[in-house]
């Protein structure tokens, strides 16, 4: 079978099991197999595959149709424009989380001099590199309780070489960490622990999606810890989802001087902003 018969045939099987990106699945599953770019897909259509290429691809469109995320299966996943590294052990970056990102730069460009921001949670490291990337004048502090996310992380930050900027260190929340920051930012458990999740969800860390008071309980507990960790016109960038939205926008009216709420691609509601 060639290229472009291997990957109609795989898309089509990808739609019928769930996924919403059924030819971008298979073309980065197919790429990935092949150890060839995506571009070369297409420049090479026609090129037919072995019994042991198609039985190496067959495999991973049988993981993804049982629920697999794609970046697990292929090793990295590309956020603001960079690639970073995914294992079993942190969420997969999510293009949603985009719009924290391009805020918390935007408050960085905006300032004069050095900026010291805090990624809480960070994961993998892209919320924490990015900004380092796209702010060449902030230093970033990176947490995460997870000592598993944080060998992914550090493999990230050398990736990237931001080393000079990026610190990780593991704690929970802000602890452990001195002086004040410009800007906290956070993409923290915030599903409800009964929620109906699709299966590429769940298939990611539980301790890094599910939170307690119906998904509010550890942004909550942010909130309440960082008007003391803020400099003076200090922000916090919080991700959230709509079904606690209320709940954190009534949390960012106290102990802060104002906050507002920032819509992603999508249109959805998305990041709480608040500041002191």
């Amino acid at each position: 079978m060639t290229i472009v018969e291997v990957l109609k045939l795989s898309a089509d099987y990808l739609q019928k099991h769930g996924s919403d990106s059924a030819r971008l699945d298979a073309e980065l599953l197919l790429a990935h197999a092949l150890k060839l770019r995506r571009l070369d897909l297409y420049l090479r259509f026609d090129r037919r595959l072995d019994e042991a290429e198609l039985s190496a691809y067959r495999g991973l469109v049988a993981q993804r149709a049982r629920g697999e995320p794609v970046a697990y299966l292929v090793g990295h996943r590309e956020f603001m424009g960079l690639d970073f590294e995914v294992t079993h052990d942190v969420l997969v970056p999510n293009p949603d989380t985009e719009v924290l990102v391009q805020r918390a730069v935007a408050i960085a460009r905006e300032m004069d001099g050095p900026v010291r921001v805090v990624d809480v949670g960070t994961g993998s490291g892209c919320i924490a590199i990015s900004i380092a990337h796209y702010a060449p004048n902030s230093e970033v502090w990176a947490t995460d309780i997870s000592p598993e996310a944080l060998v992914v992380a550090a493999r990230n930050v050398a990736r990237h070489q931001v080393g000079d900027r990026v610190h990780l260190a593991k704690g929970d929340l802000m602890q452990g960490l001195s002086g004040e920051f410009d800007v906290v930012c956070a993409n923290l458990p915030y599903v409800d622990a009964r929620a109906k999740l699709p299966a590429e969800v769940t298939a990611q860390p539980a301790r890094a999606l599910y939170a307690g008071e119906g998904g509010a309980a550890v942004v909550a507990r942010l909130l309440a810890d960082a008007p003391t960790r803020l400099k003076p016109g200090g922000r916090v960038l919080a991700e959230v989802d709509s079904s606690i939205l209320g709940a954190v926008s009534d949390l960012a009216g106290h102990g802060f001087a104002g906050h507002r709420v920032h819509r992603d691609a999508g249109g959805r509601e998305r990041v709480v902003e608040a500041w002191s």
